[in-house]
């Protein structure tokens, strides 16, 4: 017997999880990711979603549980639905539960806990992710009351998911052990779920903080006014190549400190007439910055005006002779951020630090993720540090030691007096230890990542930016060094205490299990899971590569305590899943190879780990550059090798596709503001062994199922306001399912068709339904459409117009009345919405066109004036009967014209106003019912 379909396979609310996953992005208090950076982290919300929606059955399935179905029914009614059922129930219920609110309510949780022990039969499988990473996914599951199991091959997200959801369940409700929080034990303090871990933490930050200042506060002099300084703004220097100056001259990206309105300030760069020498003052109040010296095409002396090549600094990194330069100091004072010129004796202080370590692991090259450190003569990874930072960061480390045997110590001495710890034994106690120090271990990679020499200063919000801005180590001329003991965003004190907040959202459920753990290996250590993952994506991103800035602190921290964690001096790269060329030797097809081989075994043992009751879910972030162009390049998106391979190991691992759930994490508005056509962060694949009795089919079986099947199934991802961005990701699900459905698809000649083939197929189809749309629109916008796929918005000749209004029934004056074209000297051209005067409503005595209706939402919605959301939506009030519907659909056809010939531009805006749709009719509903009486049209329909 089939096993019942979970919700998962049938229907989810994606629009409400879509918001709650992007506006987690912005959370900066609380979330675990302060725990400690990793790449690529799926966002709670959406992982919540996905893994109770794989537990749950659909309600309205007759199959369901009735004791489940009715607590489904119970839930409160759905006020969006047109129908009340208990599916409806449950998508409200969803949309409460992704809330970042209800990470931390128990109301909430111990719902959706109750409901998954309905669906379960009262015995919930535990989870199991082998490709860990950040720890969303186990987290999540351990939130919803799941026994969680994480592993991982890279010792960083291994130590990452043990401070998720290993240890704090071990110290749950239990009081901290620092003198401090003593005094509070006989108090009101419940200490209730990691509140005694974060106390501690708190306490011993602290302490390792006071420890470090006594052994190198000197190395950080006040100002020469006396305030405390936030940072010291370097430039690198390189001597220039016009032979006439024989100076050293600053490499500097900007010039600017400060752009606030009222507060701005500049570095001004001044040049001795004589010696050539550069120095540098600081300017406030009007004015400008100067113009950097270094942009994209290569560096200028500022001396002498010379180009200074990329190649010539590069040469003189990799033979040592780049040079540093102070350029500011920033202080904090009493009304914000001060700024100075430099002081010689903070100069000579910073360059005269020694620090008792120095980091000789060497940077991997020539992994294009942190390559640009060796390209400059950064040839360790201590070289990315200057002498001053590994002081600080070394000092702090060698306190993590002595931090272990000062908590056990404390433990210790708190069971003789009170008895609130179990004494069991001393391993209670130094497991304890332990675990405090891993936390404030990871507050020193924190620290790493805003104390090293490729961190900047952010001008606009006046504090220093970190090395991993963006999931790369990119090469920074102008840099900021921090003070490790002011009280501003870049000091110990704050960037430890970003880890204490994120004991907030953790979790006191069941004890989770972390391993190191190769996913490809044959035989898990847990059987019959729900398996939930995010495997690597082709060669995006150098997990391995980009970790070892981190790895090489966290190992000097921790080798004490997970000597097998840390055996190796950097982390293991040989058996990481990705697609490095560099590893091969820059051979692309091994490295392929090696991808592919690595998807597979580990596909391979997840089905016979998984659980036959529930799907595998599998998160995959596709990016662009990972697209091949072919010869039809409406095929260049879906037929990439990341796709090809993530789905070529799927299927041969026995798996059927049968759904794909595009999970967005950008916020909506950001991406309309930034001009952003990003596709969605990831896309979650839901999977099902294939039967072993699995029949084959020929290419001509498979494209007539797609035919049949594929327009209903794009129909109701367009009913959820699907992304035009990401239709054709989302497409190759219920595509695919129908390809995974047999155990081969054989083309003519009997040889197995491909799945890039298959891609290529279903986008095809896409293709031909979008296409379908135009004959359920009036003839003008026909017109309009089969002509912007001929010219966009450039002129065309009147003949080939004439041609083609004839073709669908109307004529170029016709169009031009219609408000859509002009046509003048021989010429006709249609008219974009910027075109338009803001508040343009030429429709007010006549027939409005779709392509109309198009135009003029576009234009209020991204227009200068009566612009965005609120704009679109009070036109929206005024188009008769479904015009409005009937735009949003041309946009989607439109997006996909776009996106086949390259106009980015046009293709962003047809996706921002779908993206916009839902809350667009949101604004129009409550204009709606505010007003006093019906909206009076003022024109003819």
């Amino acid at each position: 017997m089939p096993p019942r379909k979970k919700l998962i396979e049938v229907a989810l609310p994606l629009e409400a999880i879509n918001v709650a996953s992007a506006r987690e992005k912005s959370i900066r208090h609380g979330h675990p990711s302060t725990l400690h950076l990793w790449f690529a982290r799926r966002p709670l919300a959406a992982c919540r979603a996905v893994i109770f929606a794989s537990l749950v059955d659909d309600p309205d399935d007759p199959a369901a549980p009735a004791d489940y179905v009715a607590a489904c029914w119970a839930l409160p009614f759905n006020e969006k639905a047109e129908v009340d059922t208990a599916r409806q129930r449950l998508f409200k219920f969803i949309e409460l539960l992704v809330q970042w609110e209800s990470t931390t309510n128990e109301a909430v949780l111990e719902t959706a806990r109750h409901l998954i022990r309905l669906a379960t039969g009262g015995n919930p499988p535990p989870l199991l992710d082998p490709f860990a990473g950040g720890g969303s996914i186990p987290l999540e599951a351990q939130r919803l009351g799941l026994e969680a199991h994480a592993s991982d091959l890279n010792p960083i997200p291994v130590m990452i998911n043990k401070a998720l959801i290993e240890i704090p369940p071990k110290f749950a409700n239990r009081p901290p052990v620092n003198p401090r929080d003593r005094a509070k034990m006989g108090g009101d303090e419940g200490w209730k779920g990691a509140a005694g871990l974060a106390a501690d933490v708190r306490y011993y930050g602290e302490w390792m903080r006071d420890r470090v200042q006594e052994r190198i506060g000197h190395l950080y002099p006040k100002a020469p006014n006396g305030e405390t300084v936030i940072a010291w703004i370097w430039a690198r220097t390189v001597k220039s190549p016009n032979p006439a100056v024989n100076v050293h001259v600053p490499l500097v990206r900007s010039f600017e400190l400060s752009k606030k309105q009222g507060h701005r300030a500049w570095i001004e760069p001044q040049i001795d007439p004589d010696t050539k020498q550069v120095w540098f003052t600081v300017r406030k109040g009007n004015g400008a910055a100067p113009k950097g010296t270094v942009e994209r095409s290569g560096g200028r002396c500022i001396v002498s005006g010379a180009p200074i090549p990329f190649d010539y600094i590069r040469a003189e990194g990799k033979a040592g002779r780049l040079g540093v330069q102070l350029m500011a100091i920033v202080t904090e004072g009493n009304n914000g951020r001060n700024y100075f010129a430099p002081d010689e004796q903070h100069v000579q202080i910073a360059l005269n630090a020694k620090p008792s370590w120095l980091p000789e692991q060497k940077v991997t090259t020539p992994s294009h993720d942190v390559d640009r450190l060796p390209m400059y003569g950064m040839f360790t990874w201590g070289d990315a540090f200057t002498r001053r930072q590994l002081a600080a960061l070394v000092s702090f480390s060698d306190q993590i030691k002595n931090v272990r045997e000062r908590v056990k110590a404390d433990s210790s001495d708190l069971v003789s007096i009170d008895q609130l710890i179990p004494p069991e034994n001393d391993l209670y106690h130094q497991s304890y230890a332990n675990a405090i120090s891993m936390y404030l271990s990871f507050a020193v990679d924190r620290c790493a990542d805003y104390w090293s020499s490729i961190a900047t200063w952010h001008t606009g919000n006046q504090q220093i930016r970190s090395t991993f801005a963006r999931q790369a180590i990119p090469m920074t001329w102008d840099f900021a060094e921090a003070n490790p003991f002011s009280g501003s965003s870049g000091g110990w004190l704050s960037l430890y205490l970003s880890t204490v907040d994120a004991f907030r959202s953790l979790v006191q459920g069941k004890e989770g299990h972390v391993k190191q753990f190769d996913a490809g290996n044959t035989d898990y250590w847990v059987q019959n899971t729900v398996i939930s993952t995010d495997p690597p994506y082709y060669d995006n991103i150098g997990y391995a590569d980009l970790s070892d800035f981190f790895y090489i602190w966290l190992r000097r921290s921790l080798y004490d305590v997970y000597p097998d964690i840390f055996s190796t001096l950097l982390a293991p790269k040989e058996a990481e899943i990705v697609a490095s060329q560099y590893r091969f030797n820059g051979d692309k097809a091994k490295a392929n190879k090696h991808f592919e081989n690595g998807l597979r075994r580990a596909f391979l043992s997840m089905r016979r780990t998984a659980h036959p009751d529930y799907p595998l879910t599998v998160y995959y972030a596709f990016k662009q550059s990972e697209a091949e162009e072919d010869d039809d390049s409406s095929t260049s998106v879906a037929s990439s090798n990341g796709w090809e391979m993530m789905l070529e190991g799927l299927i041969q691992a026995g798996f059927c596709i049968n759904g794909t759930l595009p999970i967005r994490s950008e916020q909506y508005h950001r991406m309309i503001a930034h001009g952003s056509n990003a596709l969605a962060s990831s896309i979650v694949l839901v999977c099902r062994p294939r039967p072993d009795d699995a029949s084959t089919a020929s290419r001509r079986q498979f494209t007539d199922s797609l035919r049949r099947e594929l327009p209903a199934a794009l129909r109701e991802l367009q009913s959820g306001n699907i992304a035009p961005v990401d239709l054709a990701q989302a497409s190759i699900g219920p595509g695919m399912a129908i390809y995974s459905r047999y155990s081969q698809v054989l083309e003519a000649n009997g040889q197995p068709l491909s799945i890039r083939t298959a891609l290529q197929l279903i986008n095809q189809e896409l293709d031909a339904y979008l296409a379908e749309t135009e004959g359920d629109v009036d003839a003008d916008t026909r017109f309009a459409i089969n002509w912007f796929e001929q010219f966009d918005f450039r002129e065309g000749d009147f003949g080939q117009a004439d041609v083609l209004a004839r073709a669908k029934n109307t004529s170029v004056a016709g169009v031009v009345a219609a408000g859509i074209a002009r046509s003048a000297k021989g010429k006709v051209q249609l008219l974009r919405h910027t075109e338009l005067d803001p508040g343009y409503a030429p429709f007010q005595h006549r027939h409005i066109t779709v392509w109309e209706a198009l135009t003029l939402l576009l234009e209020r919605l991204l227009g200068v004036k009566d612009g965005g959301e609120d704009g679109a939506a009070r036109l929206l009030l005024k188009l008769p009967g479904d015009l409005g519907s009937e735009a949003r659909v041309l946009a989607y056809r439109l997006y996909n014209i776009c996106e086949r010939k390259g106009w980015a531009e046009y293709a962003f805006d047809y996706n921002s106003l779908v993206i916009s749709w839902p809350r667009i009719q949101e604004i129009a509903h409550a204009l709606r019912q505010a007003a006093t009486e019906p909206t009076q049209q003022s024109f003819d329909v």
